[in-house]
């Protein structure tokens, strides 16, 4: 086109070229925004003589949630186990867990308790993490409620996760052990001391598929299947 009818066109007609160019305007917006660091909530606790004796949570806001432990497999056991797992949670926890952070102002202030007398039950730490900001506090105990809900939170969720770990264990290793282990969380499950035991469903439904394990114990990994939506 001529010089001089282009110019006619840009005077007469700007929308068109300005329609153009919107959808590479709109394309680099969402790549800005899916190109953003996610929020990420951490719990980490370290506690000898326990089982485990660390372990670690990792919510994030977009992504994979993650959790790693280490120590004993049971009791009576002398040999260190690791364990490295990553799982879904429901968004009304994600969501849940992320606003507790916010609310306890994303752990930027000391957190631990300075009364006196209180039992040591492990070394605990919090930590945000997102596009703006790092930062964490490490408490044993914590009069902020925020804190005190996230800290219960997350021992349940972990709670769950290692049963999840003892149940692979015993249904490639001792399968008849799998009954007693199932039934123990059967009883945590109406305690409401575990969380998330929707992690877990594909070592639940293993158990129940698989013909080898006694019927009681599938029975009972049915119901926790059953169960799994509320809690």
């Amino acid at each position: 086109m001529p010089r001089p009818f282009l110019l006619l066109w840009l005077f007469l007609f700007p929308s068109l070229f300005s329609c153009a160019q919107s959808p590479l305007a709109a394309t680099n917006g969402q790549t800005q925004s899916a190109g953003q660091a996610p929020s990420v909530v951490t719990f980490i606790l370290d506690f000898p003589q326990s089982q485990p004796e660390h372990y670690a949570i990792r919510i994030a806001s977009a992504g994979p949630n993650h959790y790693e432990s280490s120590g004993r497999l049971t009791a009576d056991s002398e040999v260190t186990d690791s364990f490295d797992f990553d799982f879904t949670i429901s968004p009304e926890t994600r969501s849940r867990i992320l606003a507790l952070a916010a609310k306890a102002g994303y752990f930027q202030k000391d957190l631990n308790s300075r009364r006196k007398n209180i039992a040591f039950t492990g070394k605990k730490t919090l930590r945000y993490t997102d596009a703006t900001r790092t930062s964490e506090a490490t408490y044993n105990y914590s009069e902020n409620s925020s804190v005190d809900e996230l800290t219960t939170l997350f021992q349940n969720l972990s709670t769950t996760l290692e049963f999840g770990h003892r149940l692979d264990y015993d249904h490639r290793y001792q399968k008849l052990a799998l009954d007693e282990e199932l039934k123990r969380m059967q009883e945590m499950t109406q305690g409401n001391m575990l969380s998330e035991v929707i992690t877990i469903q594909p070592i639940l439904e293993k158990i129940v598929a698989d013909q080898s394990v006694i019927n009681v114990a599938r029975a009972r990994a049915q119901r926790l299947l059953a169960s799994a939506d509320r809690h």
